[in-house]
């Protein structure tokens, strides 16, 4: 990870570093209602624990918040349902649903329920209550999208949760660096879970089936939002398959929506080993190189070259802004409050 740079005069930061000073380093409270200027529709696309602090900002700055998730998950609890039932992984679905719980005592329970996993070598072992949850309503309506509707009604969810596919994806990664007497040569890498452990380079996805339909409430959300945020999110297993499906890609690229990309607080992880901040923008360019962006925000402990970065931005159409948006004392970790700040500022 790339040390902190001065302040660069010009960054658009002031803002965000206003809020901070006003609520004090460690005051942890949300952004006060009186502050908003505009309750904006947000439609918020990744998967895993990048859309889960994405949801926890957002929460506290719009109640028009709908989760658009990756469905391709083939390991853990989830992909252990996923081969058994046929059906989606509900995992990244369950996250995005309890970090759209209240904080309240009814919303942390709930959440806290959602989330446990069970111990144990039995049936039972390593799967969340919350994905059983999931899956039993699933079976009991037959309808995905109103099993996860009856989910965060129960929960009393301050959004609504929707996959990105109608049909659960396999990701196949082309991966650079697998073969040791030939460090160039290109492998196949196929499922989210070992591509996100991979030892070599990926250098671009695809999903099977490759050109999956796209859930229809997903799609039409995408079309009817004020802003759309991207990320953050491991960047090639929760990131770019939402540019995979046909039609929510089209809806991206047609939206009269605002679009945000958030960049992940840890740029060097085994998806993206070495790749810069500029690295991130050019393979999202690559994979889909109509869409354009109006902002990309990134906290300053990324920033290794601040002008190449806005460059990199400027040619998805974005402005970069540059806010602290980490917890302090744990870089790799969003503070959701500083988060929530940062988005306050950039959609007023």
């Amino acid at each position: 990870m790339h040390g902190r740079q001065a302040p660069v005069r010009g960054r658009r930061r002031a803002p965000v570093a206003r809020a901070l000073r006003a609520r004090g380093r460690h005051d942890h409270r949300p952004p006060r209602p009186g502050a908003r200027v505009s309750r904006p529709r947000v439609v918020a696309l990744g998967g895993g624990h990048g859309l889960a602090a994405t949801l926890s900002a957002l929460r506290l700055v719009s109640d028009q918040i709908t989760a658009v998730v990756t469905v391709a998950d083939d390991g853990g609890s989830s992909g252990r349902l996923r081969a058994e039932f046929d059906v989606l992984p509900p995992g990244d679905l369950r996250m995005a649903l309890a970090a759209l719980c209240n904080d309240d005592e009814w919303g942390t329970t709930w959440a806290a329920v959602l989330q446990h996993r069970f111990a144990g070598e039995g049936p039972l072992g390593g799967h969340s209550l919350g994905n059983l949850l999931i899956l039993s309503l699933w079976e009991h309506y037959g309808d995905t999208v109103r099993g996860l509707d009856m989910v965060g009604r129960l929960l009393s969810a301050r959004g609504r949760v929707l996959p990105m596919a109608a049909v659960p994806l396999t990701i196949e990664a082309v991966v650079r660096g697998l073969d040791p007497g030939d460090p160039e040569a290109l492998s196949t890498v196929t499922g989210q879970a070992s591509v996100a452990k991979t030892p070599g380079q990926v250098a671009s996805i695809a999903v099977v089936p490759q050109e999956p339909p796209a859930s229809p409430e997903a799609v039409q959300a995408i079309d009817e939002a004020g802003w759309v945020v991207l990320g953050p999110g491991s960047w090639f297993t929760s990131v770019i398959p939402h540019l995979l499906v046909p039609e929510l890609r089209a809806a991206l690229v047609r939206t009269p929506a605002r679009r945000l990309l958030n960049l992940n607080l840890e740029l060097d992880t085994s998806e993206t080993s070495g790749f810069t901040a500029e690295r991130h923008l050019e393979v999202l360019a690559a994979h889909a190189p109509e869409l354009r962006l109006d902002v990309v925000l990134a906290d300053p402990s990324v920033v290794a070259d601040e002008q190449a970065l806005r460059q990199a931005a400027q040619q998805l159409g974005a402005e970069l802004v540059v806010a602290e948006v980490a917890t302090a004392g744990s870089p790799g970790q969003h503070d959701s409050l500083r988060l929530a700040a940062a988005y306050r500022d950039i959609m007023s």
